[in-house]
């Protein structure tokens, strides 16, 4: 069963799940485009039955406070967030059904563009959900395919926030918020308070830590 005791421990073992599956270190290209040094694979992690349990549970912790009716996201990413929070939301008596964002319209059946509205109602608020953020432009394009089906996006819940420059800006200029699980500097000193980021190299621990 999904808890929401001890918030703070299950984020500190959530951080170590991440950085023990989903980090690496080399070059990589982000949806963005830009080039990093490290890469966050979060599939990885919330594919994993100990980190869906974790990233549910901490999500929907986050939910509680919030009007929303549903969540959405962008597939491929967001498929297993949306999943895992729904379940974790329903087992603590609140049911928010999920809504899959596809990069474009299917060529057949039905044709849509977002899977899932049969759960909800025009005007019904949707919080959306992203695994990594960078500039954030892919779950900005999302948020408005979903008001484009005529409900409200209230914010975009992350797992990591990379805190990439001009990331912020893009969401202040879309008028959208944005909360995270962890920046980036935070989600190193959890997973090192958890003892379970020694592998990191001292090069990955700069990268990963705040500018300056």
């Amino acid at each position: 069963m999904f808890a929401f005791d001890d918030i703070e421990a299950r984020r500190a073992e959530l951080a170590a799940l991440l950085y023990e599956r989903s980090y690496m270190e080399g070059d990589f290209t982000l949806s963005s485009g830009r080039k990093a040094s490290y890469y966050f694979d979060c599939r990885q992690t919330s594919l994993d039955p100990d980190g869906a349990r974790l990233i549910g549970t901490l999500f929907a912790h986050m939910l509680r406070d919030t009007e929303a009716r549903a969540v959405a996201g962008m597939t491929l990413g967001a498929d297993p967030l949306l999943t895992a929070t729904s379940l974790a939301a329903l087992a603590q008596g609140r049911r928010l059904p999920a809504l899959i964002v596809r990069k474009e319209a299917k060529g057949h059946g039905a044709g849509r563009r977002v899977e899932g509205l049969a759960g909800v109602r025009p005007g019904d608020k949707v919080i959306m959900l992203e695994d990594v953020v960078s500039t954030g432009a892919s779950v900005l394009q999302a948020a408005n395919t979903i008001e484009a089906e005529g409900l409200e996006v209230l914010a975009v819940f992350c797992i990591l926030n990379r805190e990439e420059p001009g990331g912020a800006e893009a969401f202040t200029a879309a008028g959208r918020e944005l909360r995270s699980l962890f920046t980036r500097c935070e989600l190193l000193d959890l997973a090192l308070s958890a003892g379970r980021a020694g592998a990191l190299s001292e090069a990955g621990r700069g990268k990963v830590r705040p500018p300056g």
